[in-house]
């Protein structure tokens, strides 16, 4: 039997059909050739809950909401049928709940009771009707938000009103300001870089310093052991009897330093023996003159000795000029100052 171009066209566009339906109800997670549990919750509002959102407990997924339903023509709520995706036990006081996510779709959480029987396909599980926690933050920070956009807005308008009176010169102003912040940062960069920055480098030289205490705890605690030692030496001495002492000894000192003082000063005075010898220039040069002749006689015996001893048993001789001056001796200097 031969089939016409027009059976398989049609037969094909049944096929494509019926794949694009199981593949759409594939991807919404729904089963298709199994009956899956079926339960009802009824919300007063559904937020921004849609169709096949997950459904889930403890934040595993276990079904997905597959339609919405009004109550009444009046519509004072909504029931939300969910299909259940995996076998899971639920019990009757568990209660459902739209969880909103600021960075998702919303989703329906289900907490766990603790009862004993469990829901059936077909039940209606308890929803609570003040919403979750989320979407009360949301519904209390719309007002703020819409004031901060307009704030926004009314902030966007000054900008523009700043950028309309600044003249060309302050504009300028700014960019070269801008260009020495982007300078400023880089240099920031380059001293913070944590391999070849001065501030790493810095930091690696005080870690090699703590390393080096480190390794000499030991001899810097010995060292300061050996310094609280001396310093209970030191308080332990009879430090005030030495300072006394000491005292006394200065005070002896002083005494005889006036002593000693008030006997120069008295050798220094015309009016004793010693000052007057000191300071008198004319006995100085008497005892000169004194001394000189003293040493010609000297020499004079010592030349002419017969002058003084004479013994003659034939008779006398001629005596020799007694000397005038000292003569020459080996064991002086030949020059007189």
């Amino acid at each position: 039997m031969k089939i016409s171009n027009e059976a398989k066209v049609g037969l094909l566009a049944i096929i494509a059909i019926i794949i694009l339906v199981i593949g759409f109800n594939f991807l919404k997670g729904k089963k298709l050739f199994s009956k899956e549990p079926i339960l009802f919750a009824e919300f007063k509002n559904l937020g921004s809950l849609e169709k096949s959102n997950s459904v889930k407990i403890n934040g595993l997924v276990v079904g997905t909401v597959y339609n919405f339903a009004p109550k009444d023509k009046e519509v004072s709520s909504i029931i939300v049928e969910i299909h259940l995706t995996r076998d899971v036990l639920i019990p009757r006081n568990s209660v459902a709940l739209i969880a909103g996510s600021p960075l998702g779709s919303a989703a329906i959480s289900i907490k766990k009771g603790t009862a004993n029987e469990f829901l059936k396909s077909g039940d209606t599980i308890s929803t609570n009707v003040g919403g979750d926690l989320l979407g009360d933050l949301k519904e209390q920070l719309a007002p703020t938000m819409t004031r901060i956009n307009e704030t926004l807005d009314s902030l966007k308008l000054a900008i523009g009103s700043i950028n309309s009176i600044f003249d060309p010169g302050t504009n300028r102003n700014l960019q070269t300001l801008i260009a020495h912040m982007t300078i400023s940062a880089a240099n920031l960069q380059k001293l913070l870089n944590s391999e070849s920055g001065a501030l790493a480098q810095t930091l690696g030289n005080m870690n090699a310093v703590t390393g080096n205490l480190a390794k000499n705890n030991d001899a810097i605690t010995h060292s300061i052991r050996n310094v609280e030692i001396t310093t209970s030496s030191l308080a332990n001495a009879r430090i005030q009897e030495t300072v006394a002492a000491l005292e006394g000894t200065i005070k002896e000192l002083q005494g005889a330093a006036g002593g000693l003082k008030g006997s120069v000063d008295k050798i220094n005075s015309p009016n004793g023996t010693i000052g007057a010898l000191m300071n008198d220039r004319k006995l100085y040069d008497q005892l000169n003159k004194a001394a000189l002749g003293l040493e010609i006689l000297l020499d004079d015996v010592r030349v002419h000795p017969k002058r003084y001893v004479n013994i003659s048993v034939f008779g006398g001789k001629s005596k020799p000029d007694p000397l005038t001056s000292p003569t020459v001796k080996d064991t002086i200097p030949t020059t007189r100052q």
